[in-house]
C-alpha cells in the first residue's frame, strides 16, 4: 500500500540521449509532478550547467526514478527509500526499449546498483558513494557510459565538502558530457 495516491513522475522518450536515472520522488514533486523540481534539481541542474528548459527538454534528456512515486518518509520524516515495485515490473521493458541512451547519469546508490548491473558492470556489494564516484573515468569508457552521482540533496552538503575532487574533476568532465549529448 503506498502512503499516498499514485503520481508517477517520470520522462521519457525514444529520442533522449542522456538518462537521468535517480532515487524516487520527493514529496515536492509528488506535488508538483515535475522532476527534480526542488532544490536537489536546482543544484543538480547547476552541476550539468543547464537552464531549466534545456534540463526539462524530454527530447534531449530523459528522467526515470528507480521508483516512480513518492515512497513516504520514515520515521525520522527522511524519505524511504524507492519502492521495488516499479523496478519489477516496468525498468528492464523501458530502458530495454531506450536504446538510444549514450549515457546515463545514476544518481544515489539504488540507481548505481540497478543501471550499472543492467549494463552487465555490477559494483561490489560493499561500495562506498566516493569509492563509486570516484571511479568515473573507468566507467566513461563503456557503452553506454555511466557516470555515477551523489544525490544532489542539501544533504549530501558534507559529503561534498569532504570530497572536493567531485568539484575539480567530476562535474567538468559531466559538464562536457552533457553539452556534447544535448548539442
Amino acid at each position: 500500500m503506498l502512503p499516498h495516491e499514485p503520481r508517477p513522475v517520470l520522462r521519457v522518450s525514444g529520442s533522449a540521449r542522456l538518462l537521468i536515472a535517480s532515487q524516487a520522488p520527493g514529496v515536492r514533486v509528488h506535488q508538483s509532478g515535475l522532476p527534480f523540481n526542488d532544490a536537489s534539481g536546482d543544484r543538480l541542474r547547476q552541476w550539468m550547467n543547464l537552464s531549466r528548459d534545456a534540463f526539462y527538454d524530454e527530447s534531449r534528456i530523459a528522467i526515470a526514478p528507480m521508483g516512480f512515486c513518492f515512497p513516504g518518509h520514515g520515521p525520522a520524516r527522511s524519505d524511504l527509500p524507492p519502492r521495488p515495485e516499479c523496478r519489477a515490473l516496468w525498468h528492464d521493458e523501458l530502458f530495454a526499449a531506450m536504446g538510444q541512451v549514450d549515457c546515463v547519469l545514476a544518481i544515489g546508490r539504488y540507481a548505481q546498483d540497478y543501471h550499472f548491473s543492467r549494463l552487465g558492470r555490477p559494483l561490489p556489494k560493499g561500495a562506498r558513494l566516493d569509492e563509486i564516484v570516484r571511479r568515473w573515468r573507468e566507467f566513461a569508457g563503456s557503452a553506454p557510459k555511466i557516470i555515477a552521482l551523489p544525490h544532489p540533496s542539501w544533504r549530501n552538503s558534507g559529503w561534498l565538502k569532504r570530497n572536493p575532487w567531485f568539484d575539480a574533476e567530476v562535474l567538468p568532465a559531466l559538464r562536457e558530457e552533457v553539452a556534447r549529448l544535448i548539442a
